[in-house]
């Protein structure tokens, strides 16, 4: 822009880490003012206004210039429309974009190593890095969170420091590594500011060594230890938690942390809330890595001195008063000047301001504007002084003379709290200057007063209702005018507003009430009439004529005092914008009467009213025809202004975003002003240079421009107006993204303390505060409403849309979002382009009539002539009617029968036309509703405004109304609102019948509980059937309520059981207690104890079994499972932890003792088994219960509960020294676990409960009793089948021959034993992991890995014990080799052998007789070939020979052999003593082969006798079997 220009321009934004910034050459400044970028020349002593950069579309929030000198104008900015756009500041031209962000852009940088890398982020957290020269991008996404600011390193062109709204701050590497190097966690709120130190290296700071002793040496965040970062450098940030800390990149952690001091504000009144603002931003200065500059509360600079020693390391920037910031600091820039280190800050007080670091004082101030400019005022008595009316809720003067400092300007926002749209200089009185504003509030302030800055206004107690478009000066008019001299000022205050009304107000006594003129004029010219809304005011300079100017286009001349109306003229047809006299100081005294006028419709016209001021005629004259027309403007005409310095000349400002000034007499445009970015709100020619004219627009900005600089003489026309208007209207569009508080119809809902001094919601100010308007959407939300004025139209639309600023907190931070319009005249110009945004107005009740007396004027007049006939013809006593017979509408005006033909009429026109409830009104007022109400509900019509109105027919018919009103809604579904009607006539059984049938059964318990007898049945029946609909849904505790409810509580505990997970079966358990059902409790309580050991929790299940005493054995069962598991666990630890970890009591336990002492031990001291009754009583629980037989498929965790039982019964017989059932229950827990294939177990429990064998147990035994004996006998054999298993297991290795010679084929891999043995995993619950039953019940020790680790712990013990213990303890297995046995387990062998063939002739010939069924050949045959493949697939995987051998026996056997078989095996095994049958033992044969298998370790002795009973008893079946379980 010319230099001649210069520019008060609009603000900076708010709440960013980094929206401006200096270019890298120091001749330029820039920053993101709304979705523009201002950019200043920062070359001189005093900044000039270079230019803008204009291309956004939504609020800019990240601007940085390239810092490499060779590409000093080159500069990016990113912005809330998600794009990164590149600029050249100088010639202020876009060189390039990328919209690579998805969401709102909140920081960037560009590289200080890499000349063409820029870095973004976003809310997301997603961060960009753009290569321009190539084009090149890189995504990075190192956490999910919102990014405040990011900065690159200056040392390492790799190093990328982020800083996020939760506090975190992480260093990324976004070289081809891509990886987070470090997570710096301290701070807990917003990371405002990151700042590297400007030399690399971290041993400068001596100082600080101490404190990084004194630090434990774990880093923060995970440290990436590489040789690049040994070179790294301090960084420091600055946060909302108002700490600046310094963090070492070598170790990742914090080194130093500074506290914001509580510095003593300066600058007057403050309010106490602003404690809490704080934007902590930090600048480390160009090779001082010993201090640091930052932001402080309220608006102070702090210079930090890192190398103090102490808590004190501060100065405050701004030696003396005034130099400070008022509010807080968002950015620090830094900028050389001729040898001097600069730093420029900007602020939320709207100042820009220079520092020099060497002295620390303020260079120069420049403010700048954060609202439309909505009125311009040089003082008449202080020419220079030029105040500024702005939508920030401030107002500015500007000593626009002052030499010292170009930007003079002083700053007044108390109490006004709302858009300034309107001020006015005392004619004489220095200082004394009236402002009005857009909530409609009049007052005046005195600018000369010493403690102005702090001294509110003095505010009229009249308000106006809308906004205030005009104040003017004048001379008092009545009642002010009457009275003596001296009693009354000599000028009054006159303020015009939206609302069309024109006060007077007395500025001696501003809280007295203001005058409405109106009065006077209808006073004064006897005028009954309506008077015409106003909408500008203007007094002649010589305070002898007023001019008021309509919203119907009229001006009005009045003479003083009295307002004397003089003349209309009638020129412009649409609101009145502004009217200006001119000046009285020319040579030509007759241009002293010249007016001109601006209006909406784009012309200004000039008028002389000299002939009308000299004329003598008593009435008001009209005047139709200008004295001078300037046509050339494309848009509203906003504001003129005369030239005091010049004769005839006008300068006018414009909606097409221009200023023109024009040769008056001649007619001609001079020149034209095209510097602004937006529409043009008002004008104003310097009073002190002829060339010099400001402007203010609302593009937020004041220009003061040269006539002479300027190129253009007339407006734009066609293609260049069209370009105008669309480089303003690329204006960030509303967008409706997230709801935010609404904002305010109009801006007096924003309280100015907050807007200058306030707390945090000032970030959701007005759109004006930093913000964006939307002028296209205030254009059509302002004409779809009243007239208005349009100089301020502005502020009436904008009041409306609002920018937010709430501190990101949201996922889309900063909304534009459009409240309700403040209403205003509407332009008559341009109808709303979309008709259905118009209101609609309501249908006519009498089209018919209403369309007649629409015709055209002949007929009407013929109307009134037939009416007038008629009404005289009735005065004769004549019948009127016949007359009327083609003229219906005139019933209107005549008697009632007529009326009623025009009701019939007007109702028989909305029936055919479909619009039946137009019809029933009309009857309604005719009073004919009965037939109404008929027809309506035949037709399925009711409506409740029929049925509200029923009752005027009588209180059957309103019955019968209701009733049918209420079928209707069943068929159109709405049955509660049916029942509601039932209701009305009492029919709650029905209303009740009707909601239960269609499943509402919530709203009829309310309306049957409220409105029946407790005791009622139908009550009952409600909640009996809505908890079975709950029920079959699965909503158990709803239907347990439902239960309840209707006084069944059996019923509520069995449907609150039936989830049966623990809460449930707790809850319902507790339920039945409550309930008296104490044997269903005790039941619920047991299952939900064994509900809580599946998930490992004792101690919850000892809490549910403690509330019943009948569940005492149970107590102690759970107790001896608890502490079961826990020695399994402790025996075998796993090192995989659990997905759920066990819940354990914390017992002390008696290590030393045997289990069973430890077990006694904890339930007499815990469970409180003091006495041998309570055993006893225990025992007997216990000893009734029965549990099934544990097979392969038992659950692990099931096999160890019945074990658990079986052991405690053997705790308590051990106890009572019951010694024969101490045995028994013993082998039963033993056989439990062999029987469900669980070996390792068995193994663990004979080792855990006979930890030296059986030969103490059997020394204490009756040797009279044979039961017992054998008992004991069965034990041995299973403890000598674990001790056999484990020598092999864990067998020295032979060699090679020796191996080879024992039955090679039939027993291998010794794993494959154990796999068998121990329960098999496929039928886990998914839960169930390895780990977690190993740490239980160690069931689960078969998986090989497992076994392997189990093998290779003992082959160190194996090794050590020799081969003589080996064969003693292979001596003790003599037991297991018992011919009697070996002889019983063969037959009953054969026997299930046989029982096997005969099932499978059975089902074979069951399939046979369902395929003879089947109707088709085809399908036979095809069941016969699968059932030939079937049988195949079922033969065992042993070698062919035997393969056939099989089949062949099996082909021949018949049913009568296998009959006789059967019966010959049967009676052997009765032949066996019953001793041998009792009691269960381990498999004689398979214990004969794994000795054969042990090989030379075996005594010969019983390797023959092994051999021996194989010969005798064995047959191929039998080593194929074992082949079979040992290799599957």
């Amino acid at each position: 822009m010319a230099a001649a220009v210069r520019v008060l321009p609009a603000s900076p934004n708010w709440y960013c880490s980094r929206c401006s910034d200096t270019s890298g050459d120091g001749r330029l400044f820039g920053f993101a003012a709304r979705h523009r970028i201002s950019v200043l020349d920062v070359s001189t002593a005093t900044p000039t206004f270079h230019g803008e950069l204009i291309g956004h579309t939504e609020r800019i929030a990240a601007f940085a210039f390239c810092p490499h000198r060779e590409h000093g104008a080159l500069c990016a900015s990113g912005s809330d429309d998600g794009s990164v756009r590149l600029w050249d500041a100088a010639g202020l031209v876009l060189r390039g974009e990328h919209g690579l962000h998805q969401n709102a852009i909140t920081a960037l940088h560009w590289s200080p190593l890499v000349k063409d890398l820029i870095v973004s982020g976003d809310e997301k957290g997603v961060i960009v890095c753009y290569w321009h020269s190539r084009s090149d991008s890189q995504q990075f996404f190192p956490e999910p969170r919102t990014i405040f600011c990011l900065t690159c390193s200056p040392h390492h062109e790799n190093l990328v420091a982020v800083g996020y709204k939760d506090g975190m701050v992480v260093i990324i590497d976004i070289s081809r590594k891509k990886e987070v190097l470090h997570r710096l966690r301290g701070h807990d709120d917003e990371i405002h500011c990151l700042a590297w130190c400007p030399v690399p290296g971290e041993g400068r700071l001596p100082a600080w060594q101490d404190e990084l002793q004194e630090e434990s040496d774990v880093p923060n965040g995970e440290l990436k230890q590489d040789t690049a970062m040994k070179k790294s450098c301090y960084l420091a940030s600055g946060s909302k938690d108002q700490t600046i800390r310094i963090w070492s990149c070598t170790r990742g952690r914090s080194v130093m942390t500074l506290k914001l001091p509580p510095t003593k504000r300066r600058g007057g009144a403050v309010d106490p809330a602003v404690k809490e603002r704080i934007w902590l931003t930090v600048h480390w200065p160009c090779g001082r890595p010993t201090e640091i500059v930052s932001s402080s509360f309220g608006g102070e600079l702090l210079h930090w001195d890192l190398t103090q020693p102490g808590k004190r390391k501060w100065t405050l920037l701004g030696s003396s008063e005034g130099q400070n910031h008022s509010r807080i600091v968002f950015n620090l820039c830094p900028l050389k000047h001729q040898d001097k280190e600069l730093l420029l800050s900007i602020s939320m007080d709207r100042d820009v301001k220079c520092w020099d670091l060497s002295t620390l004082d303020c260079s120069w101030t420049m403010p700048s504007l954060g609202g439309f400019v909505y009125s311009l005022a040089f003082s008449p008595v202080d020419p220079g002084c030029l105040a500024i009316g702005v939508g920030d809720s401030m107002i500015r003067v500007w000593n626009t003379l002052s030499m010292s400092n170009m930007f003079d300007v002083k700053t007044y926002w108390q109490s006004i709290k709302s858009k300034v749209t309107a001020l006015a200089w005392h004619p004489t009185k220095e200082g004394c200057l009236a402002f009005g504003t857009d909530d409609g509030k009049v007052g005046i302030f005195d600018t000369l007063s010493s403690s102005a800055k702090n001294k509110p206004p003095q505010i009229s107690s009249t308000y106006h209702k809308r906004t205030v478009y005009t104040l003017a000066w004048g001379p008092p008019t009545p009642p002010l005018s009457s009275g003596e001299e001296g009693e009354h000022p000599s000028v009054t205050l006159y303020s015009c507003a939206g609302e069309g009304i024109v006060f007077q107000h007395n500025p001696w006594k501003l809280s007295g009430e203001a005058n409405d003129i109106n009065k006077t004029i209808r006073d004064t010219n006897s005028i009954k009439h309506k008077l015409p809304a106003r909408a500008e005011i203007s007094w002649k300079p010589d305070g002898k004529l007023l001019a008021l100017g309509n919203e119907d286009g009229s001006i009005e001349i009045f003479q003083a005092p009295n307002l004397k109306l003089l003349c209309t003229i009638q020129q412009h047809h649409k609101l009145i914008n502004a009217i200006r006299w001119h000046h009285e100081h020319g040579s030509d005294p007759e241009l002293s009467y010249l007016i001109a006028s601006g209006s909406v419709n784009a012309i200004i016209y000039v008028h002389n009213l000299k002939s009308v001021i000299e004329s003598t005629s008593e009435s008001p004259l009209t005047i139709t025809e200008p004295f001078r027309t300037l046509a050339g403007h494309t848009s509203k005409v906003t504001s003129l202004s005369w030239s005091p310095h010049h004769e005839g000349r006008l300068v006018s400002a414009c909606y097409d975003g221009t200023a023109q000034v024009w040769d008056v007499m001649k007619e001609e445009p001079l020149c034209n002003y095209r510097g602004h970015q937006g529409r043009l709100l008002c004008v104003q020619w310097s009073p002190v240079d002829s060339d010099s004219i400001y402007t203010g627009a609302d593009d937020f900005s004041v220009h003061k421009w040269l006539i002479s600089k300027q190129e253009h003489t007339r407006p734009p026309q066609g293609k260049k107006s069209i370009e105008l208007e669309k480089k303003r209207s690329i204006q960030p569009k509303v967008k409706a993204k997230k709801k935010k508080k609404p904002v305010g119809r109009s801006p007096a809902k924003q309280d100015q303390s907050d807007a200058v001094n306030g707390d945090e919601s000032m970030k959701d100010t007005l759109l004006e505060e930093n913000g964006v308007s939307d002028h296209e959407g205030e254009k059509e939300a302002q004409e779809t409403e009243l007239p208005d004025k349009d100089s301020i139209a502005v502020s009436k639309d904008t009041s409306l849309s609002a920018y937010d600023y709430s501190s990101l907190s949201s996922s889309k931070p900063f909304v534009t979002q459009k409240a309700t319009p403040v209403k205003k005249d509407p332009p008559k110009e341009k109808p709303a382009p979309d008709a259905s945004l118009k209101k609609r107005k309501p249908r006519s009740l009498l089209p018919f009539s209403t369309s007649m007396d629409h015709r055209s004027k002949d007929e009407l007049h013929q109307d009134c002539l037939r009416l007038a006939t008629c009404l005289k013809t009735k005065d004769h006593n004549e019948d009127v009617s016949p007359d009327l017979q083609n003229r219906i509408h005139l019933g209107l005006f005549t008697d009632r029968a007529s009326l009623h033909n025009m009701i019939d009429v007007e109702g028989k026109y909305h029936l055919e036309n479909g619009h039946p409830e137009l019809f029933q009104q009309l009857m309604l007022w005719k009073g004919d509703l009965k037939g109404v109400l008929q027809a309506a509900a035949e037709r399925g019509e009711l409506t409740d405004q029929l049925v509200a109105m029923s009752p005027m027919v009588g209180y059957q018919a309103w019955v019968w109304t209701v009733e049918a009103f209420a079928k209707q809604l069943c068929f159109q579904e709405q049955y509660v609102k049916a029942a509601s009607h039932l209701l009305s006539i009492h029919k709650v059984y029905e209303a009740v019948e009707l909601l239960k049938v269609n499943n509402f059964y919530r709203e009829a318990i309310v309306i049957a509980k409220a409105r029946l007898r407790p005791e009622d049945p139908i009550l009952k029946d409600l909640y009996t059937s809505w908890a079975a609909l709950l029920e079959k849904d699965g909503h158990y505790s709803m239907a347990a309520k439902c239960y309840l409810g209707a006084s069944s509580p059996y019923d509520a505990v069995k449907v609150m059981a039936k989830k049966g997970d623990a809460a449930s079966l707790k809850t319902a358990a507790e339920l039945a207690l409550i309930s008296g059902e104490e044997e269903l409790s005790a039941s619920l309580s047991f299952r939900c104890a064994q509900e809580m050991l599946l998930s490992r929790n004792w101690v919850g299940a000892q809490e549910v079994l403690q509330q019943q005493k009948t569940l005492f054995g149970q107590r102690l069962v759970f107790c001896l499972n608890e502490l079961l598991c826990k020695c399994l666990s402790e025996r075998n630890p796993c090192n995989r932890r659990s997905p759920v970890p066990p819940c354990y009591h914390s017992w002390e336990l008696k290590r030393d003792a045997s289990f069973f002492d430890m077990v006694i031990e904890v339930w007499q001291k815990v469970l409180g088994m003091d006495t041998t009754e309570k055993a006893t009583c225990a025992w007997e629980q216990l000893h009734s219960i029965e549990h099934p037989p544990s097979t392969s498929n038992t659950h692990p965790k099931q096999v160890l509960f019945y074990i658990s039982h079986d052991l405690t019964l053997a705790a308590l017989s051990y106890q009572a020294a019951a010694w024969d059932e101490v045995v028994k229950s013993i082998l039963g827990a033993v056989a439990r676990s062999y029987d469900a294939g669980n070996f390792t177990l068995m193994q663990e429990i004979c080792s855990i409960f006979l930890p030296e064998g059986c030969e103490n147990l059997r020394d204490k035994l009756d040797s009279t009793n044979s039961q017992s004996m054998d008992a004991c006998r069965s034990l041995e054999g299973f403890v000598a089948c674990g001790l056999l298993y484990d020598l092999w297991w864990n067998s020295p290795k032979d060699p090679p021959a020796i191996q080879k010679a024992c039955l090679d084929p039939a027993l291998c891999p010794t794993e494959q034993t154990v796999l068998e043995q121990s329960w098999i995993p496929d039928h886990s619950s998914p839960e169930e992991t390895p780990d977690q039953t190993a740490v239980e019940t160690d069931e689960n020790l078969n998986s090989t890995t497992e076994f392997n680790r189990c093998k290779t712990e003992s082959d160190s013990k194996t090794n050590s014990v020799s081969l003589a213990d080996r064969q003693s303890k292979l001596n003790g297995c003599k037991v297991l080799l018992s011919e009697a046995i070996a002889a019983l387990q063969s037959t009953q062998r054969d026997i299930a052998e046989v029982q096997k063939i005969l099932a499978d002739m059975i089902h074979q010939h069951q399939q046979q007789r369902n395929n003879l069924q089947e109707s088709t050949n085809g399908s036979i045959h095809e069941n016969n070939v699968q059932q030939s493949s079937e049988n195949e697939s079922d033969e065992p995987l042993s070698d062919s020979s035997q393969i056939k051998r099989k089949d062949e026996v099996k082909e021949t056997v018949t049913l009568p052999e296998l009959t006789k078989r059967l019966m010959e095996a049967k009676q052997k095994l009765a032949e066996f003593p019953d001793s041998l049958k009792v009691f269960p033992f381990p498999d004689v044969l398979e214990c004969c082969l794994v000795l054969l298998h042990i090989g030379v370790q075996c005594p010969p002795e019983l390797h023959e006798q092994a051999l021996d009973l194989l010969r005798k008893h064995g047959s191929g079946d039998i080593y194929e079997k074992a082949v079979r379980k040992f290799l599957t």
